[in-house]
């Protein structure tokens, strides 16, 4: 019997060392463009920073790059709490918002975070083949465009198509209604132009996992319209999209919307 007790102690304290070697990091408010554009533009050195959390002494891990919301106009970055400790690295991002700036700088932004992460995740124990670009609301609208409109990466000399997976929470698949505004147009006057996901629907996108609220309870449309994006890339053969809807949810699903994401992450890199 002592033998025994002896032995589950020593497994327990194995056990319970192996948990204690996982330990992670926060680095916050890194510039993820160069020098010489923050020193010729004070808004951008004020806003175009980025955080790193990530777990510690590891290598090869896969890194979520988060967008926060806030209709292009709000927000600021943060690490939704359910990305916390789950043995992946996560980025989160502010961008310019308008009225300071206007489209399309909110999505060159995005791309400067993500091509950032491309070139330097590697010093954080991430690999950049398994980089996943995800957001909520105007966030998950910035994670399509990056991933699916190839010229903004291409300015970085970046394939989009080097993203592990897009992962939109509840972003708009037409042209944002900030956008719109900008344009002049109402934001009851749905437009598909360049500026929309949906403009660049395509076979070869990376894979992609769309999650919106409830539709009875989303913002006005906007299950339809993710809806929409699912249906379209289906009709080009894309072979890797999924559409879920959380039921019992509205726009601010975020909570329920994390652990499906995390099994898309996982799914892809093992």
């Amino acid at each position: 019997m002592a033998d025994m007790k002896l032995w589950l102690f020593i497994l327990l304290l194995s056990v319970s060392s192996g948990f204690a070697q996982i330990t992670y990091e926060l680095k916050e408010n890194i510039p993820y463009y160069d020098t010489e554009s923050q020193k010729s533009d004070a808004y951008l050195k004020e806003r175009c920073k980025l955080d790193v959390y990530f777990p510690k002494d590891t290598s090869n891990v896969a890194t979520v790059v988060w967008f926060h919301g806030g209709g292009l106009e709000g927000g600021n970055k943060h690490i939704p709490e359910g990305l916390l400790e789950q043995g992946v690295a996560v980025v989160t991002v502010n961008y310019r918002l308008h009225p300071k700036v206007k489209h399309p700088v909110y999505i060159e932004d995005a791309a400067a975070a993500v091509a950032w992460t491309f070139n330097h995740i590697k010093e954080y124990g991430g690999s950049p083949d398994k980089i996943f670009v995800t957001g909520h609301s105007a966030g998950g609208y910035l994670a399509s465009m990056v991933g699916l409109d190839k010229e903004y990466l291409k300015k970085f000399n970046i394939d989009a198509d080097k993203i592990a997976g897009l992962i939109p929470l509840s972003g708009h698949s037409i042209t944002h209604f900030t956008i719109r505004k900008e344009m002049g147009i109402a934001g009851t006057q749905p437009v598909v132009d360049k500026y929309a996901p949906l403009f660049h629907v395509r076979k070869d996108a990376p894979p992609i996992l769309l999650i919106t609220g409830n539709r009875e309870k989303e913002m006005l449309g906007r299950y339809e319209e993710v809806a929409y994006l699912y249906r379209m890339f289906k009709v080009v053969g894309h072979e890797d999209v999924e559409l879920m809807e959380m039921d019992g949810y509205g726009h601010n699903m975020v909570y329920p919307a994390i652990p499906p994401l995390l099994d898309f992450v996982r799914a892809r890199i093992e």
